[in-house]
């Protein structure tokens, strides 16, 4: 039961990374500012910087939706890919951080965070014999 709600987070959270990928890649109003974190006040998600970031969005969410996968399938590999994955997605989050929709950054840094805590923290072992 576990494993499947786990499976379904870390798909749910992939997907969600589409967010930055439209917003990069799209003429669509995803919610975001043109505030990045980081870099100056002319760069903003619709700039090439923005679009490389995009890219990574998108990297995010492929590799949190087959995390997801191969949990579902009790796959070795799962773990690897769902720290890949929210190292990835924190990385992208953070760097965002002020552009992102009013609260969507707290919640997917905080699910990134609770998934290194989780795959890599000291009760790790436990944790994915729990989940598998």
């Amino acid at each position: 039961m576990f494993r499947i709600i786990a499976s379904i987070a870390l798909i749910a959270h992939g997907i969600g990374h589409l967010i930055g990928v439209s917003a990069a890649w799209t003429p669509v109003k995803m919610g975001f500012s043109d505030h990045p974190w980081i870099f100056s006040s002319g760069v903003n998600i619709s700039s090439e910087i923005g679009r490389v970031f995009g890219v990574v969005w998108l990297a995010a969410m492929l590799i949190s939706i087959a995390a997801g996968v191969g949990l579902l399938l009790r796959l070795d590999w799962w773990v690897s890919l769902a720290i890949i994955g929210a190292c990835v997605s924190a990385a992208a989050v953070m760097i965002w951080f002020r552009a992102f929709p009013s609260g969507s950054n707290f919640f997917a840094l905080g699910f990134d965070l609770l998934t290194l805590g989780a795959l890599l923290g000291p009760w790790s072992d436990k944790v994915i014999d729990f989940l598998t």
